[in-house]
């Protein structure tokens, strides 16, 4: 097993390669591409750096219609990702800001995946924060990719150990203490869960999902987990668990 890691975006990046066909070499080649890509995508998208195309936008130097084609892509996707989750999801702040961040990190993730597919790896893991997405096996041994959730009263527990799939490769998870980031419940949902995590066939899906069921409660949940092909584990404020059945498949132990 191959491990690199680099820090970027604010937060950690760990790449683990289970490939043996292709060197260190060529890894270290496509490890190199893709913290150039993430690099670059925060120096777009980043409202912590006041140089950032968005920063240049949130303070009224550059008006969307004039923005790259990068901004203009990544805008209309979030809102897509809000009429589909009836607004649960939002690019926009509670001021009006643009904020990307709730899909910037998934399509940093996104991009990892892609170049490491195109450098020739079939079986590895890209983690950004705790959210991931993976490719083949992590062994010969192990199908798919062992990886577990914590507790949010308590991070040195792991509340389940699931098997990330070709089906789920991506999994991602919120919580309410990432909502100074990009997440803004509506009032009548701020207790409803402390966190939730989703496994999807993308990662962008996992998290824009993940965001959705903490901003909007209870019901963003049963309509998710109603209309999108996920695996969803919710924990609430007392420590209660909620697993739908597609989840409740992929417990590894």
């Amino acid at each position: 097993m191959s491990v690199h890691a680099f820090e970027t975006m604010g937060t950690m990046v760990s790449i683990r390669i289970a490939d043996t066909a292709l060197s260190e070499r060529d890894a270290q080649a496509a490890v190199t591409a893709v913290e150039q890509e993430c690099g670059r995508l925060n120096e777009k998208f980043s409202l912590y750096r006041d140089d950032s195309e968005l920063s240049q936008i949130a303070r009224g130097e550059l008006t969307l219609a004039n923005s790259s084609d990068d901004m203009r892509t990544e805008y209309a996707r979030a809102l897509e990702w809000r009429e589909k989750t009836d607004g649960a999801f939002t690019p926009h702040r509670p001021d009006g800001v643009i904020d990307l961040n709730g899909t910037i990190k998934a399509v940093a993730i996104d991009s990892a995946a892609q170049i490491l597919t195109q450098a020739g790896f079939q079986n590895f893991s890209v983690n950004v924060g705790g959210d991931l997405t993976t490719s083949g096996d992590q062994s010969p041994e192990e199908q798919g990719w062992i990886t577990g959730i914590v507790d949010p009263a308590d991070r040195a527990v792991m509340l389940a150990a699931v098997r990330v799939t070709a089906e789920f490769p991506a999994m991602a998870t919120s919580g309410t203490s990432e909502r100074g980031e990009h997440i803004w419940a509506r009032p009548e949902t701020t207790t409803d869960f402390v966190q939730a995590t989703v496994m999807a066939g993308d990662i962008i899906t996992a998290d824009v999902l993940a965001t959705a069921i903490i901003s909007g409660g209870q019901a963003t949940l049963d309509q998710i987990t109603q209309n999108f092909a996920v695996a969803v584990l919710t924990v609430a404020p007392d420590g209660a668990l909620q697993a739908n059945a597609r989840f409740q498949e992929l417990v590894a132990r």
